[in-house]
């Protein structure tokens, strides 16, 4: 609870305090370890070292300025329909190289997946669609890697202010996309807060919590 009343969208960053490098593993490991859908890791998380990467991303996100003073930039990516549908080649081979599920687990598992894109979540009318699935499950690895930094004392702040068509065709030019293989989805800033956070104020817990 220390941590998660520490946590808050940190708008500005100090620049001359940088994370501990095992500590960056750390959050960079809870991301890492996230769930996700019938554990197929939809996403990559790109970490913005380049002073000019950084530039051209400030130029690009009107949300990321002001945030790349933070010590560490991350950029989630989400793999699109060509890798995330029940019939992709980056699906099945996840599952028989990284799994390393036999083939009668195949045989149920991948029938199983077929109908949930098809008609539980009706995943497959078109590629955006199947793309805000993935996307979804970076916000898991993105609360995740949050809430740890919040629990060894280093900030952070998620962002949604870019514009997507453009920020794709930046990450397209350096050859980030793997082929469109990936879109962007969100982005993270973590660093230190240069000043107090305010407090917290949310809708009353009844409000929010429903017992039925």
């Amino acid at each position: 609870m220390d941590a998660m009343h520490f946590r808050h969208a940190t708008k500005k960053f100090d620049p001359n305090r940088k994370i501990d490098e095992e500590d960056f593993r750390f959050i960079l490991d809870t991301g890492y370890l996230s769930p996700s859908s019938f554990g197929i890791e939809p996403w990559r998380f790109l970490v913005i070292q380049s002073p000019e990467m950084r530039e051209k991303i400030k130029n690009t996100s009107w949300g990321a300025r002001g945030k790349m003073d933070a010590s560490h930039f991350v950029i989630f990516l989400a793999r699109t329909a060509k890798d995330t549908s029940y019939d992709a080649d980056y699906l099945l081979d996840h599952y028989i190289n990284v799994h390393q599920y036999p083939d009668e687990a195949l045989q149920g598992l991948l029938p199983m997946i077929e109908n949930f894109q098809k008609e539980d979540f009706d995943l497959l009318v078109d590629d955006r669609r199947m793309l805000d699935w993935s996307s979804k499950q970076t916000y898991i690895a993105l609360a995740n890697m949050m809430t740890a930094a919040a629990q060894i004392g280093v900030d952070s702040c998620p962002i949604e202010g870019f514009p997507i068509k453009e920020m794709n065709e930046l990450l397209r030019e350096e050859g980030l996309l793997e082929d469109d293989s990936f879109s962007i989805s969100v982005m993270a800033a973590f660093g230190h807060r240069v000043q107090d956070a305010p407090e917290k104020s949310r809708r009353p817990f009844d409000d929010i919590v429903k017992f039925v």
